[in-house]
Formats: C-alpha cells, sequence, structure tokens
C-alpha cells in the first residue's frame, strides 16, 4: 500500500488537471541534466512542455528537488536543472529514496519518471528514447531498470524507440519476456532514436491516438499491469542514416570500453560522444524527436481523458 503523499509536491496546475480528470503528460528530467548541454537543455525542456500544452494536455516534468518528488516544475527549477547539468544526481528505481532523504537535487530517468507518474496519477509519459539491453550485455549484464518498470508500472511510454546506442534485438526479446506490448503509431518497425527503422518490428501498429487510448483502457481494464512502448518515429526530414550513425556508435563504444565508462554514466557518454562525432546534427535530431513525442504523447493523453 502506498504512502507517497507525503513525499509528493504536485504543481497546481497538474493537480487541477489530475482532480478534473483532464490529460496530463509527464516527462523526464535526465534529459535536462544529463541528456544535453546547456543551455540547449532548458531550452529544450521549455519547448516540449509549450509543445504538450498546445495539443490541449497537461505537463508535468518530474524531478526530485529539497526533499521532494516535484511532478511538475516551473521555468526556475528547470533553469536549475539544467545548469547544474551532471552535478545533478541521476536518479533509477534504486536512487529515489537516497535522494529525497538527503534533500539533494535528482533528474528522473524513464523508470523514475514511470515511478512517479504512477505516484500521481499520471497514465503518459513523452520521453526521448527508451533504455535497455546494452551491447556486449552477455557479460556486462548491463541492462537499463527501465525495462523491469515497463513490467510492472502502468504508464505508457511514447519514445523514439529505444536508443540507437543499444542491442536493439535482446532489448525485444526482453520486452516480449516480460509480457510489454511495442506499438508502433503509424508504423510497423520499431524505431530506433536517431532512425526510423531499428530492422525489428512492432507487435501491433496503430495509426491513430483514439485507438491507442482504447488499447490502454482495456489493457488497464483487464488488471493486465504494465506499461505500453508507444514507438514513434522521429520525422523523416530529421531522420540520420543508419551509415552515420552506426559508424559514430562504434567509435563512441570503443573509447566507452577504452576508459572503463560503465552503469548510468554509460549513456550520457554515448550520447555525448555521437553528438560530437556527428558535428550536432545527432542532437538536432534528438531534440527534434522528443517534440514530435511529446506531441502525439498530449494527443494520447487527450483520446484516454476523453
Amino acid at each position: 500500500m502506498s504512502n507517497s503523499a507525503p513525499y509528493l509536491d504536485i504543481q497546481p496546475a497538474v493537480a487541477a488537471a489530475l482532480a478534473q480528470q483532464q490529460a496530463v503528460v509527464a516527462l523526464e528530467s535526465t534529459i535536462i541534466s544529463h541528456g544535453m548541454p546547456y543551455p540547449q537543455n532548458v531550452e529544450t525542456a521549455l519547448q516540449v512542455e509549450q509543445a504538450v500544452t498546445a495539443r490541449g494536455a497537461v505537463p508535468a516534468t518530474m524531478a526530485i528537488m529539497d526533499g521532494k518528488l516535484k511532478i511538475g516544475l516551473n521555468a526556475a527549477e528547470i533553469e536549475r536543472l539544467g545548469q547544474a547539468g551532471h552535478a545533478v544526481i541521476k536518479c533509477s528505481r534504486r536512487d529515489i529514496p537516497f535522494v529525497l532523504n538527503s534533500g539533494q537535487l535528482g533528474a528522473t530517468t524513464v523508470a523514475a519518471t514511470m515511478i512517479l507518474a504512477a505516484q500521481a496519477g499520471i497514465s503518459l509519459f513523452a520521453t526521448g528514447g527508451l533504455g535497455g539491453v546494452h551491447r556486449g550485455a552477455a557479460t556486462s549484464f548491463d541492462v537499463s531498470a527501465d525495462l523491469q518498470e515497463l513490467a510492472h508500472t502502468n504508464v505508457a511510454v511514447v519514445c523514439a524507440g529505444a536508443k540507437s546506442i543499444l542491442d536493439i534485438g535482446l532489448t525485444r526479446e526482453y520486452l516480449e519476456t516480460h509480457g510489454v506490448p511495442v506499438v508502433g503509431y503509424q508504423c510497423a518497425a520499431l524505431p530506433a532514436f536517431y532512425v526510423r527503422d531499428s530492422g525489428y518490428q512492432v507487435d501491433y501498429q496503430l495509426d491513430s491516438a483514439a485507438d491507442i487510448a482504447a488499447l490502454l483502457k482495456t489493457k488497464w481494464d483487464l488488471a493486465l499491469n504494465g506499461g505500453v512502448i508507444i514507438g514513434n518515429p522521429v520525422p523523416e526530414q530529421y531522420a540520420m542514416p543508419n551509415t552515420v550513425i552506426d559508424a559514430a556508435i562504434t567509435q563512441a563504444l570503443a573509447e566507452l570500453d577504452a576508459q572503463g565508462i560503465g552503469g548510468k554514466e554509460s549513456t550520457p557518454f554515448l550520447l555525448k560522444r555521437v553528438a560530437e562525432i556527428t558535428g550536432g546534427d545527432s542532437l538536432a535530431t534528438n531534440i527534434q524527436l522528443v517534440l514530435n513525442n511529446a506531441r502525439v504523447a498530449a494527443d494520447i493523453a487527450v483520446a484516454l481523458a476523453h
């Protein structure tokens, strides 16, 4: 039995929307602190919130601040996270109680954002790309906690598939084992972050926000606990060629291995290096795919509220 209420600090606009059963979209904060450099991180976070608002939903960016689980941030709080950057603790499920009790600043990963969203009663979440099974996981056992969270937390995640730096095939196998549905929004292939087609199929293709909202309602009405992945490809004009991304990832992975970087630092390092190797092109793509996911998540949240 959850007794999270004393720990939650729900922004008034979010609280009002939830009380009236209106559409709310959860947003993560690791993308602000660890996913992009300053000031693009803050600019992108504010643009993503505006994209959600423009589609008729209320944005709720999550973070841990001043001993509270923040459900919705104001512009000053987003600026604080963006300026602090890597000094902010990257929080997954295991980190939440420690960061909360210490009063430190924590940015939420996909897993942590799902937890906070579920505690607040928010069912839709927009992010960039999912964590998953890392390349070389057969020996490193490096599997993101995001996947385990999707297996049992009732939040749907709109994303541009799994991050290209991962082993997409093993990620798909893991999701299938844990019964997590992978839906393609207007696509039959699972996207892979910077690219539109990972080479792996989705479980089901659905072509409207209303159809996806109906699926979510049926799943949760049946008490089939767990999340749903809604794969939404980056718009074609912003997608990167597979060959360019594959070459950049291969180089970044070799550097990661040479420097002995692992654990929660792996993904931020790889994303940063891929952006540097591609001359910033991957960062521009990252921004566009997050905005695109926010719009689709808002449409589904509005349909679900109705």
